[in-house]
């Protein structure tokens, strides 16, 4: 990815209580750290155990000193409770708390250390002193246990610090009757994230400004290159690198403060005959190195596909949660070889943002133009300005659909699904996929309609609920919604259905 997402270095800080052996927790902190470097999990062990807060200070003068952004507290022993807890207040980046599980039944007189119990503690005091942290599902357990803890974190730990230094920069309101992609911005401002509105007259004169400038050709190079055989437009690409380039000067010059942007950019109805394309395959390429740029002006979308980006340190996009399956379609493609019913499966379908990487190869997937907006702006002529889409089927696999959003109210709500994307040829245009996750029908009425959701979900490739769930939790997400198996009614679900 690029250096639009974070890079996390993990320090671990073992701590242990006075009245307990200190080298029992030094000893389960080495053995902590082998057991990270034997998984290849890089992390940092500060030498200083903390026992007091003049040793919390020492302990974290090491781990700064050594670029830690990110943070592990463990419970050798028991732990004293209030420097273990100022760790976290001082300490300028995520941290999580884990404890040590007891060795052996052979020797739990010198060597137990009670970690389970001052667990406890540490939980209580973190929420008197309203300090954040992360606690894993059950955070106790041996060197290997909590190595796999450590793995679990960073992803998180690279959310939260995406998410503390990011400003998403827009272009334009969004298109009339989108009252979907509303954006009451106080949400942003609660987790620390910055917003730049600016009007799309401000991105066409950037435009063109950079008419002539001399890295055009490199860029076109560069999308020839990732298309091959999808490069039906050629003669397009120059219009496409030079609004490319303007979208990295911009976020450049305008990222202030922040280390990282993304952008929520009106993409019609004036775009396309004003800039000569649609922007659909550059905000694809835009996705693929962690810098989204969303549809529609959609903020809390590219909020979302930021977080997305970060937790899997991969490409993501966002899709409409769009259209049913045809019964004739389910039944030839999906009934008798998947598990999933009708009301499991829809299409989930953008104009063309998904990146290349994403889509499937052998199913056409190529450089094309948007129809609808073909339809309306061009009369369905022979496509000019409205080409520019990156089309094809997205390729089958795993995959969590989710949002991060900002009601009506103005209050942060979330939903998380875990489902995949099924081998099945769409037979339609855009970026377009079939999408199955278990009890959508449930899901789609009494998450999506029943709470307001837009049609917008940003799409991560891979399982990764367990971190997004972390992460807006951490936020202070309170409605954090997902798909209820078969027998557990929703709170709204009318029982006699």
């Amino acid at each position: 990815m690029s250096n639009n997402i974070p890079d996390v270095k993990l320090g671990i800080i073992a701590v242990s209580r006075d009245c307990f052996v200190l080298s029992l927790s030094e000893n389960r902190r080495a053995a902590l750290f082998r057991a990270c470097e034997k998984k290849g999990i890089p992390v940092f062990e500060a030498k200083t155990t903390v026992e007091s807060e003049t040793d919390a200070l020492k302990a974290l003068e090491e781990v700064n000193n050594a670029g830690c952004n990110a943070l592990m507290v463990f419970l050798g022993n028991f732990g004293p409770e209030t420097p273990e807890t100022l760790i976290a207040r001082f300490f300028k980046g995520p941290v999580m708390y884990a404890a040590a599980a007891e060795d052996t039944g052979k020797d739990l007189i010198n060597g137990r250390g009670d970690a389970y119990c001052g667990m406890l503690n540490c939980s209580y005091n973190l929420g008197l002193r309203k300090i954040k942290a992360v606690i894993p599902e059950y955070p106790v357990g041996t060197a290997n246990d909590i190595a796999l803890m450590a793995a679990d974190f960073i992803p998180v730990a690279r959310a939260l610090l995406g998410v503390s230094a990011l400003k998403i920069i827009s272009f334009g309101p969004r298109p009339q009757d989108f009252f979907a992609c509303n954006a009451p911005i106080k949400g942003l401002y609660d987790i620390g994230v910055e917003i730049e509105e600016n009007s799309e007259l401000d991105l066409l004169v950037s435009y063109r400004a950079h008419k002539d400038d001399t890295r055009i050709a490199g860029v076109v190079k560069d999308m020839a290159d990732e298309l091959g055989a999808g490069n039906q437009y050629p003669d397009l690409l120059p219009r496409m690198a030079q609004f490319e380039l303007t979208l990295l000067d911009w976020a450049e010059a305008h990222k202030g403060a922040r280390k990282y942007t993304a952008f929520a950019n009106k993409c019609w109805p004036s775009f396309p005959g004003e800039f000569g394309f649609v922007p659909c395959y550059v905000n694809s390429r835009f996705a693929s190195r962690g810098m989204p740029v969303s549809c529609e002006v959609d903020i809390y979308g590219a909020l979302s596909e930021y977080i997305g980006a970060c937790v899997s340190n991969d490409a993501v996009t966002l899709l409409d949660i769009n259209n049913s399956v045809p019964q004739d379609l389910y039944d030839s493609e999906i009934k008798g070889k998947y598990s999933y019913t009708l009301k499991d499966v829809f299409m989930g379908f953008h104009c063309g943002n998904t990146p290349v990487c994403k889509l499937r190869k052998e199913k056409n997937t190529a450089l094309k133009f948007q129809l609808i907006q073909n339809r309306t702006l061009e009369g369905g002529r022979t496509p000019d300005f409205t080409r520019g889409t990156m089309e094809g089927d997205i390729a089958a696999g795993d995959i969590t659909f989710f949002r991060l959003h900002g009601g009506s109210d103005g209050r942060l709500q979330s939903y998380i699904a875990q489902g995949e994307v099924l081998p099945a040829a769409t037979g339609s245009f855009g970026g377009i996929g079939i999408f199955a996750i278990p009890e959508m029908g449930r899901f789609y009425r009494y998450v999506l309609i029943a709470k307001n959701y837009p049609h917008h979900g940003g799409v991560v490739f891979g399982r990764h609920g367990k971190a997004l769930f972390t992460v807006f939790s951490y936020l202070g997400v309170e409605d954090i919604a997902y798909n209820q198996p078969t027998g557990t009614r929703y709170p709204t679900e009318n029982p006699f259905a």
